[in-house]
């Protein structure tokens, strides 16, 4: 089913600088361009994305959120956060929880992306980060129902409903979005984050293709992303 409704408000939360491009950079791009008001938070400050022993994780973290900053400007994004917790270190507990809750409140976003945390492993060659899957227990609990009820974290500001949770990454989609008009502002959103495209970009690019086109041939459209969706 394609999801084809575009909210007034939306709000994109992940783990890593680099996953909102790979993950929803169509969607979040496409919102855009139809008069959304779209924000992002990123949680993890990327400080371990490199294979070099000798790499300075400050330096690292310092460089992926220009990084985001950089993907955020070229998606027209309303604006970005990175809350700078270290690579391995994000937890499903009693904090992130509420500072999750007090982002949703603040931004009072009809629309939620977040990683569905049930995916766990993709064929035989991946397991899925435990970041993403502890970040996506969290905004499942964040949403449902914390920040919609008054007496989960009152300090946190006025409570908010949002209306629809789409869950990326999912082994189980069932809604699209057609990002056709987008692919290119996906692709260059990914090449931002220059420290991990690396010296290939041009591969990059072709994976990126082909991934929409993937999800693009469940939808019954050229290119898209695919979700799970919650409603309430």
């Amino acid at each position: 089913m394609l999801h084809d409704v575009v909210p007034a408000r939306a709000l994109a939360v992940f783990a890593h600088p680099d996953d909102p491009e790979v993950a929803c950079a169509g969607t979040l791009s496409t919102w855009v361009d139809a008069g959304a008001e779209v924000h992002l938070v990123v949680c993890n400050s990327g400080d371990k994305g490199s294979t070099d022993p000798g790499a300075d994780p400050t330096q690292i973290a310092e460089v992926r959120a220009l990084e985001v900053a950089a993907a955020a400007e070229v998606l027209g994004l309303a604006g970005h956060e990175v809350l700078g917790i270290p690579d391995g270190e994000l937890e499903n507990s009693l904090t992130t929880r509420e500072a999750l809750v007090r982002r949703i409140r603040a931004l009072r976003p009809e629309a939620v992306i977040a990683p569905d945390p049930t995916a766990v492993f993709f064929g035989d060659s991946y397991v899925n980060h435990r970041d993403h899957r502890e970040l996506g227990w969290a905004m499942l609990d964040a949403v449902a129902p914390a920040a919609a009820s008054p007496l989960y974290f009152p300090d946190a500001g006025p409570p908010h409903q949002v209306s629809t949770l789409l869950l990326s990454g999912s082994l189980e989609p069932d809604s699209w979005v057609d990002i056709a008009s987008a692919l290119d502002r996906k692709v260059a959103a990914v090449r931002c984050h220059l420290s991990r495209v690396g010296d290939a970009p041009e591969i990059v690019d072709d994976v990126v293709r082909q991934r929409a086109a993937d999800a693009g041939r469940y939808a019954g459209v050229r290119y898209a992303e695919g979700y799970r969706r919650l409603r309430f």
